[in-house]
C-alpha cells in the first residue's frame, strides 16, 4: 500500500490515473512488476555538445568557511543558496563571502543521515527536500527579495510520506531538461522498499513542478521513474538529454549509473555489475572506501562526482564513462556536492562536520574549482 501523499495541486490528477489504472485491473495473481507504459524520455537538443572546459587548471580555493553539516548547492538569479543538514538553515552567499540566514525550515527533524537535504532553484521558487517527523517530503517557497536580503514565502508541499530513517534518506533533488522536477529517494533501511513498486523509498521520483504526477511517467498514476536504488545521492544531465545518478552500494561497489525511465537497477538483489536479466548495470563501479559517491554535476563532457569516505572528485568522460580521473585525493577531505557555477568553474561543499569526518580548522567550506 502506497503511503506516500501528493499536494493539494496534484491530488486530482493522481486520483485520475489512479482510477484508469483501476478501470484496466483484471483479476490476475500474477505478482511480478508491472511494465512501465510509455518511458519518459527527457527532451533535450540532439547536436553534439558543444567545446567546453577539459578538466581543473588549478587548485580549488576557498570562497565561504565556518558551515555546518553543509549539503547542496543551488543557484537564484546568480546568487549562492546552501542548506545546512542539521540547523535546516537555508544561507545565502554574498559577493564578499559571507553568509546570512535566508530562513530555517519549519519541521525538520534531523537524525543520522536525515535533516535538511537537497534543494533546487526553479522558476522563482526554491524546492526542498527534507527529513520531517514523519518521513521525508518535497517542498516548494518562492523566493522573494533582492540578492543580500533573499527570504522565503510559506512552504508548500508537493510529496510528504517519504519512508525516511536515520540512513537512507536519498535527498538529492533537480530540475531535468524536460522541466520536471527529479528527487532520489533512499530505502531507508528497508532493502525490500527498492524493488516495491506501491513505495517511493528506493526510487528515482519523477514530477511536475507543481507536485503533479506526468502523464508519461512509465508506471501510470506513480511518481517512480526508476527503481531498484539503495541510496542514490547524485543526479545530472549531460548536453544530450542523458541522465546519469550516483549511489552508495553496501559493502562491495558504489555506481554510476545511466537512468533510464522504469529501469530497475537491482537492489537488493544486485549490487554492482552482475550482468543479470531484468537489472540494469552501472557503467562505472568502485570500492566504498575510494568513493561514498554524493553530488555529481555535468559540463563540459565531463560528469563530476564529489565523493565522501573516497575525499576526492571524481572526473568521467560522458564520451567513455567507464574512465575516470581523480582531482583533490585527500586535499579537503569529504565532499558532498559540486555543482557548475556561473562563471564557468565548479563549486564544491565540503562535509567534514557531519558527524563522520574529521574537521579541520575553518570547516566545512564552500570551494572554487577553476576549469578549462
Amino acid at each position: 500500500m502506497a503511503l506516500f501523499r501528493v499536494g493539494r495541486a496534484a491530488a486530482s490528477v493522481a486520483l485520475v490515473a489512479a482510477l484508469v489504472v483501476l478501470a484496466g485491473c483484471t483479476a490476475a495473481t500474477d505478482a511480478r512488476p508491472p511494465s512501465p507504459s510509455r518511458p519518459a524520455v527527457p527532451s533535450a537538443s540532439a547536436e553534439p555538445a558543444p567545446p567546453g572546459p577539459t578538466g581543473p587548471t588549478g587548485p580549488a580555493t576557498v570562497i565561504a568557511e565556518g558551515l555546518d553539516a553543509p549539503w547542496s548547492i543551488a543557484f537564484h538569479d546568480g546568487t549562492a543558496l546552501i542548506s545546512e543538514r542539521d540547523t535546516a538553515r537555508i544561507l545565502e552567499l554574498g559577493g564578499d563571502g559571507a553568509v546570512r540566514e535566508v530562513a530555517v525550515i519549519d519541521g525538520v527533524a534531523p537524525r543520522g543521515e536525515g535533516g535538511l537535504l537537497g534543494i533546487a532553484a526553479h522558476e522563482g521558487r526554491l524546492y526542498v527536500y527534507s527529513t520531517g517527523e514523519d518521513g521525508n517530503r518535497v517542498q516548494r517557497f518562492e523566493i522573494r527579495g533582492a540578492p543580500g536580503a533573499l527570504a522565503l514565502g510559506p512552504a508548500e508541499t508537493l510529496i510528504d510520506g517519504i519512508p525516511s530513517a536515520g540512513i537512507h534518506n536519498g535527498g538529492r533533488i533537480a530540475f531535468g531538461p524536460d522541466g520536471m522536477l527529479y528527487a532520489t529517494t533512499g530505502d531507508a533501511g528497508d532493502t525490500g522498499n527498492a524493488q516495491d513498486l506501491d513505495s517511493v523509498a528506493g526510487k528515482i521520483l519523477r514530477l511536475r513542478p507543481d507536485g503533479g504526477i506526468p502523464e508519461d511517467n512509465p508506471f501510470p498514476g506513480s511518481p517512480v521513474f526508476s527503481y531498484g536504488h539503495r541510496n542514490a545521492q547524485g543526479i545530472a544531465w549531460s548536453a544530450d538529454g542523458t541522465m546519469y545518478a550516483s549511489e552508495f552500494g553496501q559493502n562491495t561497489w558504489d555506481e554510476l549509473n545511466v537512468i533510464e525511465a522504469g529501469g530497475n537497477y537491482g537492489w537488493p538483489e544486485v549490487e554492482g555489475i552482475a550482468g543479470r536479466d531484468g537489472f540494469i548495470d552501472p557503467v562505472q563501479q568502485w570500492t566504498p572506501s575510494d568513493a561514498s559517491p554524493s553530488g555529481i554535476a555535468v559540463t563540459g563532457g565531463a560528469i563530476y562526482i564529489a565523493n565522501l569516505r573516497g575525499e576526492r572528485l571524481r572526473q568521467v568522460p560522458v564520451a567513455d564513462p567507464s574512465t575516470a580521473t581523480e582531482h583533490l585525493v585527500g586535499e579537503h577531505g569529504r565532499l558532498r556536492d559540486v555543482v557548475p557555477a556561473p562563471d564557468g568553474s565548479l563549486w564544491i561543499l565540503t562535509n567534514n562536520t557531519d558527524g563522520r569526518g574529521d574537521p579541520r580548522e575553518g570547516d566545512d567550506r564552500l570551494l572554487r574549482l577553476p576549469l578549462g
